[in-house]
Protein backbone atom coordinates (compact mmCIF):
# COMPACT_ATOMS: atom_id res chain seq x y z
CA UNK A 1 0.00 0.00 0.00
CA UNK A 2 1.46 3.31 -1.10
CA UNK A 3 1.38 6.18 1.41
CA UNK A 4 0.07 9.49 0.07
CA UNK A 5 2.80 11.70 -1.37
CA UNK A 6 1.93 15.34 -2.02
CA UNK A 7 3.69 17.46 -4.63
CA UNK A 8 3.60 21.22 -4.98
CA UNK A 9 4.55 22.05 -8.57
CA UNK A 10 5.69 25.64 -9.06
CA UNK A 11 6.56 27.38 -12.30
CA UNK A 12 9.49 29.79 -11.99
CA UNK A 13 9.07 33.56 -11.71
CA UNK A 14 8.90 35.81 -14.75
CA UNK A 15 11.92 36.78 -16.86
CA UNK A 16 12.58 39.48 -19.45
CA UNK A 17 12.16 36.88 -22.20
CA UNK A 18 8.79 35.84 -20.76
CA UNK A 19 7.65 39.44 -21.03
CA UNK A 20 8.99 39.70 -24.59
CA UNK A 21 7.34 36.35 -25.46
CA UNK A 22 10.65 34.80 -26.51
CA UNK A 23 11.14 31.04 -26.44
CA UNK A 24 13.49 30.28 -23.55
CA UNK A 25 14.01 26.52 -23.55
CA UNK A 26 17.38 25.74 -21.97
CA UNK A 27 18.67 29.32 -22.21
CA UNK A 28 19.95 30.19 -18.74
CA UNK A 29 18.00 33.39 -18.13
CA UNK A 30 17.57 34.97 -14.72
CA UNK A 31 14.46 36.40 -13.09
CA UNK A 32 13.76 40.08 -13.62
CA UNK A 33 12.72 42.37 -10.77
CA UNK A 34 9.07 41.33 -11.06
CA UNK A 35 10.06 37.66 -11.11
CA UNK A 36 12.05 38.04 -7.91
CA UNK A 37 9.03 39.64 -6.27
CA UNK A 38 6.78 36.83 -7.52
CA UNK A 39 9.18 34.30 -5.99
CA UNK A 40 8.92 36.09 -2.64
CA UNK A 41 5.13 36.05 -2.81
CA UNK A 42 4.85 32.35 -3.65
CA UNK A 43 7.42 31.58 -0.94
CA UNK A 44 5.25 33.39 1.60
CA UNK A 45 2.25 31.36 0.46
CA UNK A 46 4.06 28.03 0.59
CA UNK A 47 5.50 28.76 4.04
CA UNK A 48 1.97 28.38 5.45
CA UNK A 49 2.20 24.59 4.93
CA UNK A 50 4.76 21.90 5.74
CA UNK A 51 7.19 20.89 3.02
CA UNK A 52 9.89 18.28 3.47
CA UNK A 53 11.99 18.52 0.31
CA UNK A 54 12.68 20.99 -2.50
CA UNK A 55 13.66 19.86 -6.00
CA UNK A 56 14.32 22.18 -8.92
CA UNK A 57 15.37 22.46 -12.51
CA UNK A 58 19.01 23.53 -12.67
CA UNK A 59 18.28 26.45 -15.02
CA UNK A 60 18.92 29.82 -13.40
CA UNK A 61 15.35 31.15 -13.42
CA UNK A 62 14.13 28.04 -11.62
CA UNK A 63 17.13 27.97 -9.25
CA UNK A 64 16.47 31.55 -8.16
CA UNK A 65 12.81 30.76 -7.52
CA UNK A 66 13.73 27.61 -5.60
CA UNK A 67 16.34 29.41 -3.49
CA UNK A 68 13.83 32.07 -2.46
CA UNK A 69 11.25 29.43 -1.54
CA UNK A 70 13.68 27.18 0.34
CA UNK A 71 14.98 30.13 2.34
CA UNK A 72 11.45 31.07 3.44
CA UNK A 73 10.76 27.45 4.40
CA UNK A 74 14.00 27.05 6.35
CA UNK A 75 15.10 24.19 4.08
CA UNK A 76 18.87 24.21 3.61
CA UNK A 77 19.22 21.74 0.76
CA UNK A 78 17.81 22.03 -2.76
CA UNK A 79 18.26 19.08 -5.11
CA UNK A 80 18.69 20.00 -8.79
CA UNK A 81 17.62 17.65 -11.56
CA UNK A 82 18.13 18.22 -15.30
CA UNK A 83 14.96 16.24 -16.02
CA UNK A 84 12.98 19.20 -14.67
CA UNK A 85 14.35 21.57 -17.34
CA UNK A 86 12.04 23.19 -19.86
CA UNK A 87 11.60 21.60 -23.29
CA UNK A 88 14.71 22.32 -25.34
CA UNK A 89 13.95 24.98 -27.95
CA UNK A 90 16.72 24.22 -30.41
CA UNK A 91 17.07 26.96 -33.03
CA UNK A 92 13.94 28.82 -31.91
CA UNK A 93 15.37 29.75 -28.50
CA UNK A 94 15.54 33.52 -28.13
CA UNK A 95 12.97 34.19 -30.88
CA UNK A 96 9.45 35.58 -30.85
CA UNK A 97 6.62 34.09 -32.92
CA UNK A 98 6.91 36.90 -35.47
CA UNK A 99 10.65 36.28 -35.79
CA UNK A 100 10.08 32.57 -36.33
CA UNK A 101 7.53 33.23 -39.07
CA UNK A 102 9.91 35.73 -40.70
CA UNK A 103 12.78 33.23 -40.61
CA UNK A 104 11.02 29.97 -41.49
CA UNK A 105 7.48 30.84 -42.64
CA UNK A 106 4.06 30.00 -41.23
CA UNK A 107 4.87 26.30 -41.23
CA UNK A 108 7.90 26.62 -38.97
CA UNK A 109 6.44 24.11 -36.51
CA UNK A 110 6.70 21.38 -39.15
CA UNK A 111 10.43 21.98 -39.73
CA UNK A 112 13.33 20.21 -38.04
CA UNK A 113 14.70 23.01 -35.86
CA UNK A 114 16.18 20.94 -33.08
CA UNK A 115 13.27 21.37 -30.69
CA UNK A 116 12.41 18.76 -28.06
CA UNK A 117 8.99 17.23 -28.49
CA UNK A 118 6.26 17.30 -25.85
CA UNK A 119 6.35 13.51 -25.47
CA UNK A 120 10.06 13.49 -24.72
CA UNK A 121 9.65 16.24 -22.13
CA UNK A 122 6.69 14.47 -20.56
CA UNK A 123 8.63 11.19 -20.37
CA UNK A 124 11.57 12.68 -18.45
CA UNK A 125 9.33 14.81 -16.22
CA UNK A 126 7.09 11.87 -15.33
CA UNK A 127 10.10 9.62 -14.68
CA UNK A 128 11.48 12.22 -12.28
CA UNK A 129 8.22 12.61 -10.34
CA UNK A 130 7.67 8.84 -10.19
CA UNK A 131 11.15 8.44 -8.75
CA UNK A 132 10.60 11.21 -6.19
CA UNK A 133 7.24 9.73 -5.16
CA UNK A 134 8.92 6.40 -4.48
CA UNK A 135 11.93 7.94 -2.74
CA UNK A 136 9.86 10.24 -0.51
CA UNK A 137 6.69 8.19 -0.03
CA UNK A 138 4.38 9.93 2.42
CA UNK A 139 6.26 13.26 2.26
CA UNK A 140 5.39 16.74 0.96
CA UNK A 141 7.67 17.63 -1.94
CA UNK A 142 8.07 20.94 -3.76
CA UNK A 143 9.18 20.89 -7.40
CA UNK A 144 10.19 24.12 -9.15
CA UNK A 145 10.23 23.78 -12.90
CA UNK A 146 8.89 25.27 -16.15
CA UNK A 147 5.54 25.76 -17.82
CA UNK A 148 5.57 23.42 -20.81
CA UNK A 149 7.37 20.48 -19.20
CA UNK A 150 5.08 20.63 -16.16
CA UNK A 151 1.90 20.66 -18.27
CA UNK A 152 3.00 17.75 -20.43
CA UNK A 153 4.18 15.81 -17.39
CA UNK A 154 0.77 16.28 -15.78
CA UNK A 155 -0.91 14.98 -18.94
CA UNK A 156 1.30 11.91 -18.81
CA UNK A 157 0.62 11.15 -15.14
CA UNK A 158 -3.03 12.16 -14.59
CA UNK A 159 -5.57 10.48 -16.83
CA UNK A 160 -8.14 12.86 -18.30
CA UNK A 161 -6.63 16.04 -16.82
CA UNK A 162 -7.45 19.33 -18.54
CA UNK A 163 -4.02 20.96 -18.63
CA UNK A 164 -4.46 23.08 -21.73
CA UNK A 165 -4.41 26.36 -19.76
CA UNK A 166 -0.86 27.71 -19.75
CA UNK A 167 0.72 27.84 -16.31
CA UNK A 168 1.29 31.32 -14.93
CA UNK A 169 4.63 32.37 -13.50
CA UNK A 170 4.94 31.09 -9.89
CA UNK A 171 1.61 29.28 -10.24
CA UNK A 172 1.03 26.48 -7.75
CA UNK A 173 -0.30 23.11 -8.86
CA UNK A 174 -0.89 20.30 -6.37
CA UNK A 175 -0.37 16.70 -7.38
CA UNK A 176 -1.15 13.66 -5.22
CA UNK A 177 0.21 10.12 -5.61
CA UNK A 178 -1.58 7.49 -3.49
CA UNK A 179 -2.84 3.92 -3.75
CA UNK A 180 -5.23 4.92 -6.53
CA UNK A 181 -2.52 6.51 -8.65
CA UNK A 182 -2.01 10.15 -9.55
CA UNK A 183 -4.52 12.99 -9.24
CA UNK A 184 -4.35 16.76 -9.50
CA UNK A 185 -6.07 18.57 -6.63
CA UNK A 186 -5.20 22.14 -7.70
CA UNK A 187 -4.14 23.54 -11.07
CA UNK A 188 -2.42 26.80 -11.95
CA UNK A 189 -3.30 28.86 -8.87
CA UNK A 190 -1.75 32.35 -8.73
CA UNK A 191 -3.92 33.85 -5.99
CA UNK A 192 -0.76 34.88 -4.12
CA UNK A 193 0.00 37.42 -6.86
CA UNK A 194 -3.20 39.39 -6.27
CA UNK A 195 -5.87 40.06 -3.72
CA UNK A 196 -7.96 37.21 -5.15
CA UNK A 197 -9.27 34.55 -2.75
CA UNK A 198 -7.13 31.47 -2.31
CA UNK A 199 -7.73 28.83 -5.00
Amino acid sequence: MKPTTRFGLVRHGITAWNEEKRAQGHTNNELNEQGLRQAELVARRLSQARWDYVYSSDLRRARQTAETIASALGIDEISYDERLRELHGGRIEGTTLDERIAAWGEGWRELELGTEGAEAGAARGAACLQELADRHAGANVLVISHGAVLRHTLKRLVEGIDAEQLLGNTSVTELIRDTEGWRCSLYNCTAHLSDAPEC
